[in-house]
């Protein structure tokens, strides 16, 4: 399933997998098209002089940002109004992003794409990002960026319970609650998807884990595996709106969206009392962009006010402290449901983590599953 409703970003995926989705995709860098224009500073630039060349070039097109996913429609829309662009989306998962743009290179198709934070590095390390501090740089966390702006979460996430109330009686509010529980528990695709790894990593740290300790959430699970309660089903809206689904473990903007999508009233969403992990999407900014000036123009609108409220229109929590309207921030989860929740502290454990996670699940996890 692609991203229109689950974003399949994958996290830190073993080399070998990443190279068979390069392998698939070698054949997209065959069409001849001019060489990407040399970009030697970008920083260098104001916002005004980027947005005069952003109109000049006239188009944009992102990679792994549909409209459905956190509201990127209404950012879509503006963006093109704003710049006189056109624009396109290919709805590709994080690795995916990768493996296009390390195969096409100078014949990209993407100027732009959204992936899980733990693949940026990656992305970078590839040599495959174009950096661009934007306006609004010294107003992003820390952890949310690169020292060079090789890339930038423009929203975060909080792993969080989404409980369908017509199956579950007393819907869990902790991790503790689950494992008394006797429903079934939807964590998804581990071996392959960011949230669900994210997911993992959660308990972990609930239980006194951390990135480079993911021992506890894997211990979790197994529990669950071993008592016939863990599902593997895709958390997505048709399995859940079905009653696919009774307790599923994703993003908190995903259980926002998915809950409103069929009906909120029927559904208790919340973030685990115990801890959860925070985490983001960045925006990376194709190296060999043929439009590398409506991209920076992109990520610009993406971290101005209004970009912020947008994807907060779509449940995804801001990056930077803007203020919401009150008929958006009504919407999202109360404040002090984050007071446990934590941002990844030490990003390059976890990319060593999570290329190991993949393996640890089949071997402690998959192998009790009934």
């Amino acid at each position: 399933m692609k991203r229109q409703w689950s974003k399949k970003s994958f996290k830190a995926i073993q080399a070998g997998i990443l190279g068979m989705s390069l392998l698939g995709l070698t054949a997209c860098g065959t069409k001849e098209e001019s060489a990407a224009p040399v970009v030697k500073d970008p920083s260098s630039l104001s916002v005004g002089e980027i947005e005069a060349k952003a109109k000049t070039e006239g188009e944009v097109n992102s990679a792994g940002m549909p409209d459905t996913w956190a509201n990127w429609g209404e950012t879509w829309a503006d963006v093109t109004k704003k710049y006189n662009l056109k624009h396109t989306d290919t709805d590709i998962s994080s690795a995916e992003e990768i493996a296009k743009f390390e195969a096409e290179k100078e014949n990209a198709t993407a100027d732009i794409g959204d992936m899980g934070i733990s693949f940026a590095p990656i992305a970078e390390k590839k040599g495959l990002t174009l950096p661009y501090k934007t306006s609004h740089w010294n107003e992003i966390p820390q952890w949310a960026k690169d020292d060079n702006g090789d890339w930038v979460v423009g929203y975060q996430g909080t792993i969080a319970f989404l409980t369908n109330k017509k199956l579950v009686k007393n819907p869990p509010k902790s991790w503790d609650d689950i494992l008394k529980g006797n429903y079934k528990v939807t964590i998804g695709d581990v071996q392959r998807g960011a949230q669900n790894q994210m997911g993992v990593l959660a308990a972990a740290m609930a239980y006194g884990g951390s990135e480079s300790n993911i021992k506890p959430g894997l211990d979790f699970f197994a529990k669950l595996a071993k008592q016939g309660r863990l599902s593997l089903t895709d958390a997505k809206p048709a399995n859940i709106e079905k009653g696919e689904v009774e307790v599923a473990i994703v993003w908190d903007f995903n259980a926002l969206n998915y809950a409103t999508q069929i009906n909120r009233d029927q559904f208790d969403i919340c973030i685990p009392k115990e801890g959860s992990v925070v985490s983001g999407y960045t925006t990376i900014i194709n190296k060999y962009a043929k439009h590398p000036y409506a991209a920076m123009a992109t990520r610009e609108y993406i971290l101005s006010d209004q970009g912020q409220i947008n994807l907060a229109k779509g449940f995804a929590r801001p990056i930077r402290d803007v203020k919401l309207p009150k008929e958006v921030a009504d919407k999202m989860l109360p404040k002090e449901q984050y007071n446990n929740a934590k941002p990844i502290k030490d990003p390059q454990a976890w990319e060593k983590t999570a290329s190991t996670l993949p393996q640890l699940w089949q071997e402690e996890v998959l192998v009790n599953v009934k």
